[in-house]
C-alpha cells in the first residue's frame, strides 16, 4: 500500500498480516469471507509459517475425554487461563484414538480398524490416510510385531512429517524375541521401510506415549528409566542417550518423563519435594542442562500424581486424575485450569496431549517443498 493509504487510516497490509497471524484459527476462516485475499492466507505457505511463528509461544492440551457411560470419546483443547474449546475428529468418519502430536498435528489410529492409521490437522480439518503397513490382515494367532511405540515427526521448515510404528517380533504362539520391527512412513515418498534391530526394552503405557520429536529423531524412555531409546529418521537406525549425571549419581528414584522444549529434548523428574527440569542442549556429547528446580508445596496434595504434559518458555502444563494445572515459569504461580467430574473413565494423564494451533497442511506436503 501506498504512504497515501496509510496517511488515510488504511493499515499497510504488512501490518495486517501481522494482526491476522495472531487470531485463532476459527476466528481466522470466519474472517475469510472479508475479501479474496483474505480468503487465500490459509492456503499461503508465508503466512502459514508467519502463523506458526506466532503461535509458537502458545501451547495448549489436547484432552481426549472418555467417560463411562459414552462409548465415543469427546476431545478438549485447553489453554493456559482456562479457556477449553471442543475439538471434534469427526472429519475422519472413522472411531480413532490419537497416539501422538508434533507441531499441530496428530497421529490417530482407528480404533476399529487394526492397522489404519490417519495424520491430521483438527484445525483446518485437513487429513491424510497414510497406507497400510501391511497387505493381509492383522489377526490375533499371527501377529507380525505388537504396536508398542508410535511416534510422529514433523518438520515446519520442510513440511515433510513422518510415522514411526515399531514393536517386538511374536512367532506364533510364542514370546516376543528380542527384536524390535519398526515401520517408518514418509510423507514424500508415501511409503513406509520396514527394519528389523536386536533390541528388547520394556515400556509402560505412559512411556510408550510421551514422544518427543528433536534433531530430526523420535524419543522415548524406557521403562526402568535408565536411558533415552532414540530413533534416528535420517538412518533408521536406535540408539541410545544416558540420563543426566545428577539422576545417575543418586539413583533413579522419583518419577521421571520426557517434553519437547524450544525443539530440544527435555526430562523432568518430580520427587516429594522438587521438580527438576533439564534440556538436553548436545546430543552427541548428551549434555544435559539444568534449567529449573520447583519446591512442590504449593501442590502438595497432587504432587503424587502430577504428570508433566507440555512445557515451554512460560508455563508448564500438568495433569492430574482430573484436574490440569499451570506452573508459571516467571511469576512462579501455579493455577488450576480445568477439571473434570467423577463420570470420566480414565485419569486424565492417560489421554493428555501437548499442542499447538497451526495452519500446516498434513495432505501436500511435497508439493510444497
Amino acid at each position: 500500500m501506498s504512504s497515501t493509504d496509510s496517511l488515510n487510516g488504511v493499515l499497510p497490509s504488512d501490518v495486517i498480516l501481522l494482526i491476522l497471524a495472531r487470531l485463532p484459527i476459527k476466528s481466522l476462516f470466519r474472517a475469510k469471507s472479508v475479501c479474496r485475499y483474505w480468503c487465500s492466507l490459509t492456503s499461503d505457505k508465508y503466512f502459514i509459517e508467519l502463523y506458526a511463528t506466532a503461535f509458537y509461544d502458545k501451547p495448549i492440551v489436547l484432552l481426549e475425554i472418555v467417560e463411562a457411560a459414552n462409548p465415543v470419546s469427546r476431545f478438549l483443547s485447553v489453554d493456559r487461563c482456562g479457556a477449553a474449546s471442543r475439538i471434534s475428529l469427526d472429519f475422519l468418519e472413522d472411531r480413532v484414538k490419537v497416539r501422538a502430536s508434533c507441531h499441530g498435528l496428530l497421529c490417530c489410529s482407528s480404533v476399529t480398524n487394526r492397522g489404519v492409521y490417519y495424520v491430521c490437522n483438527p484445525m483446518t480439518r485437513a487429513f491424510r490416510l497414510l497406507p497400510r503397513t501391511r497387505e493381509r490382515p492383522f489377526t490375533r494367532f499371527h501377529p507380525d510385531y505388537e504396536e508398542t511405540l508410535v511416534g510422529l515427526s514433523f518438520s515446519p521448515s520442510s513440511w515433510r512429517f513422518s510415522v514411526a510404528v515399531a514393536g517386538f517380533y511374536r512367532p506364533f504362539g510364542r514370546r516376543p524375541k528380542e527384536e524390535l520391527v519398526c515401520m517408518v512412513f514418509d510423507s514424500w515418498t508415501n511409503s513406509w521401510t520396514r527394519f528389523v534391530s536386536p533390541q528388547y526394552d520394556e515400556f509402560t503405557l505412559m512411556n510408550r506415549n510421551q514422544v518427543v520429536f528433536s534433531n530430526d529423531s523420535l524419543h522415548w524412555l524406557t521403562h526402568s528409566c535408565s536411558y533415552v531409546l532414540v530413533l534416528d529418521l535420517r538412518q533408521n537406525a536406535w540408539g541410545k542417550i544416558s540420563l543426566p549425571e545428577e539422576i545417575v549419581a543418586v539413583g533413579f528414584g522419583g518419577r521421571i518423563y520426557l517434553l519437547e522444549f524450544e525443539g530440544f529434548v527435555s526430562l523432568i523428574r518430580i520427587s516429594d519435594v522438587f521438580m527438576s527440569i533439564w534440556v538436553l542442549k548436545d546430543n552427541e556429547r548428551e549434555i544435559w542442562v539444568l534449567i529449573d528446580r520447583v519446591h512442590l508445596r504449593c501442590i502438595r496434595g497432587f504432587a503424587a500424581s502430577a504428570f508433566p504434559i507440555c512445557l515451554s518458555n512460560d508455563v508448564l502444563f500438568l495433569a492430574t486424575q482430573r484436574k490440569i494445572l499451570t506452573y508459571g515459569r516467571k511469576n512462579k504461580v501455579w493455577k488450576e485450569v480445568f477439571s473434570v467430574g467423577d463420570s470420566v473413565a480414565y485419569p486424565l494423564w492417560f489421554s493428555a496431549h501437548s499442542f499447538r494451533g497451526t495452519l500446516f497442511s498434513c495432505d501436500q506436503g511435497a508439493e510444497l517443498e
